[in-house]
């Protein structure tokens, strides 16, 4: 079986190459057709010597999906794919579009194990994490389907399925590759990563000088309301969590947004709103506010606009920045929350023990 390409850093390829007495320009030339050029086929590398692209071909696939379905929003500003992986389940990937802005929600695990009540995949559990060629090759097929309409990717968030600090190695590593200069060369204040809040990692992530924004799923403003539709927080509370997000935020020049899923009567009172407010005090974040999405598991509702407006008021008379999200995608299961594989549905339970 054929080994996936995307799965080598420039540093692996590098080996491969002074292996087969190839002269190290010829990785650089490799690595450019893939990340930027978008190449898909090893004959498309014309700089590269035939019997070079032969061995290639022979060794490699360069790509790790397998599209399965392929569907878009009525009002035309979503797109959503279900992927098959080479190496066992799927994912969903989802490609957005806000005026001039292109973004790619991308996932990192099949399924997940955080267990939050109201999203479809934490309903599922976790199957697997996805490997740092998985991440990537979610980002190169939306950048080529824009590419082939005369688009251009802008953004990616790591907001799909699955908890990226659960899979922290593979995640970075796949940041890593995206942001390098030579190659895709994405700008670090265009990638965001999303955490229910595992404050350990958030530490990690702050102390490796990391300068990707961070979205911290937040959901409730005191323990007991957390507890029960963020299950980690049980292990992980509050005040550990925002203790972490300050240290984050200490580290100079970087973003924190919360998110905060409005469902109706049960986090979208005044009380939580001002909660919120004395939470946050000092942190400088963004609140984005998102109305429920549906799922099949959950029978919360989002929050009316009017309740919705009220809780915003609350915030912006504390001092707190914050935006009611537009919701794209819920005609197609592709708003924040919703993303799901049937096929893997009920096979798994969430693993909170492991983490």
């Amino acid at each position: 079986m054929s080994q996936k390409i995307f799965e080598l850093s420039l540093a692996e390829l590098r080996q491969q190459l002074a292996a087969w007495q190839q002269p190290a320009y010829r990785a650089a030339q490799l690595w450019s057709g893939l990340y930027s050029d978008l190449r898909t086929n090893f004959e498309e590398f014309s700089v590269l010597p035939r019997g070079l692209r032969t061995q290639l071909a022979a060794t490699y696939d360069i790509d790790c999906l397998q599209m399965k379905v392929e569907r878009e929003s009525k009002d035309g500003h979503t797109r959503k794919w279900l992927f098959g992986l080479a190496g066992g389940g799927e994912v969903e990937t989802v490609l957005m579009g806000y005026d001039e802005r292109m973004t790619v929600c991308i996932s990192t695990q099949a399924g997940c194990a955080m267990g939050c009540v109201f999203c479809a995949t934490g309903q599922m559990g976790l199957l697997r994490n996805l490997t740092a060629g998985e991440i990537v090759a979610q980002v190169l097929w939306a950048a080529r389907s824009l590419k082939a309409v005369g688009g251009r990717l802008t953004n990616v968030v790591v907001m799909g399925m699955g908890e990226p600090f659960h899979n922290y190695e593979a995640t970075l590593a796949a940041l890593d590759r995206l942001q390098d200069p030579a190659g895709f060369g994405i700008g670090v204040r265009r990638i965001t990563v999303s955490t229910v809040g595992l404050p350990h990692m958030i530490r990690r992530f702050a102390q490796e000088g990391r300068h990707e924004k961070l979205a911290v799923s937040l959901h409730a403003a005191t323990d007991e309301l957390r507890n029960r539709l963020v299950p980690i927080n049980k292990r992980y509370p509050l005040a550990e969590l925002i203790d972490a997000c300050r240290e984050y935020v200490r580290g100079g020049n970087r973003r924190l947004s919360m998110e905060w899923a409005l469902i109706d009567g049960k986090n979208d009172s005044a009380e939580q709103a001002q909660l919120l407010v004395e939470l946050v005090q000092g942190l400088g974040c963004h609140v984005n506010l998102i109305p429920l999405n549906p799922t099949g598991g959950y029978a919360g509702l989002r929050t009316g606009r009017e309740a919705a407006d009220r809780f915003k008021s609350v915030l912006d008379t504390g001092g707190v920045a914050c935006t009611i999200r537009v919701r794209r995608g819920i005609d197609i299961g592709a708003g924040c929350g919703q993303l799901r594989t049937k096929a893997a549905g009920g096979k798994a339970q969430p693993q909170l023990a492991s983490i």
